[in-house]
């Protein structure tokens, strides 16, 4: 079986997903350079940090932490592009386990319930063929010992795509309208959000409103990167 692998990565060798250099036996998604070069947000306080002040006087939180920046131009940006467009969902999961291996050392997020994506309009999932955040949230259940669900939070209309709007549009966008599919299964729960980027927080900040509908419930947000 080792000669076969062996053989297969000669022939169909993995490649970084940054600088398309060949990966060692022992990297996985992006060369130990590149690695190197991730612009880590590295906020102890997951409390009170950039994250959590963007939803000040918007929306209660409990905590809130992003494992990287998100610049113009960088890693970052064309490692989300590679997750988000060109179906490289290895990317989630490698940003999943990263995650999830920080926050079970440090105890973070230990009393949550559940873990929730933001979702996709089911029109966008089909042509897109998967959430960008489903591996991700999978790893981080994996890590975390807690369910991931993906049906209970859904996405009824969408908009044009983010990327192509300014900030201040996006900021201000209320096409984008989420319904709970259970209005009782999340009673007293206390629900980490996640999704990929944050911008403006607009996105989250609906999701976690509508969340909120239902009684006792406490929020968390987690996505792999925040934009500066």
């Amino acid at each position: 079986m080792r000669i076969l692998k062996d053989l297969f990565n000669l022939f169909y060798p993995k490649l970084c997903a940054n600088c398309d250099d060949q990966l060692t036996q022992n990297e996985n998604v992006i060369c130990t350079f590149c690695r190197h070069d991730l612009p880590l947000t590295n906020f102890i306080n997951y409390t009170e940090n950039k994250i959590s002040k963007t939803f000040y006087g918007r929306v209660a939180i409990e905590k809130a932490y992003s494992l990287l920046f998100y610049r113009k131009e960088g890693i970052t940006k064309k490692l989300i592009h590679e997750l988000k467009y060109k179906g490289n969902e290895e990317i989630g999961i490698f940003f999943g386990n990263w995650l999830g291996e920080i926050l079970k050392e440090n105890n973070e997020f230990s009393d949550i319930n559940i873990i929730i994506p933001v979702p996709l309009h089911p029109k966008k999932r089909r042509q897109r063929g998967y959430n960008q955040v489903s591996k991700f949230g999978n790893m981080l259940s994996n890590h975390l010992e807690k369910p991931f669900e993906e049906t209970v939070l859904l996405r009824t209309s969408t908009s044009k795509t983010q990327t192509f709007k300014a900030r201040f549009e996006r900021f201000n966008n209320n096409d984008t309208k989420f319904q709970l599919s259970n209005l009782t299964a999340l009673k007293n729960k206390h629900i980490l959000l996640i999704d990929d980027v944050i911008t403006t927080g607009a996105t989250l900040e609906a999701c976690a409103k509508e969340l909120q509908k239902t009684e006792g419930v406490k929020i968390s947000i987690l996505t792999m990167a925040y934009t500066e």
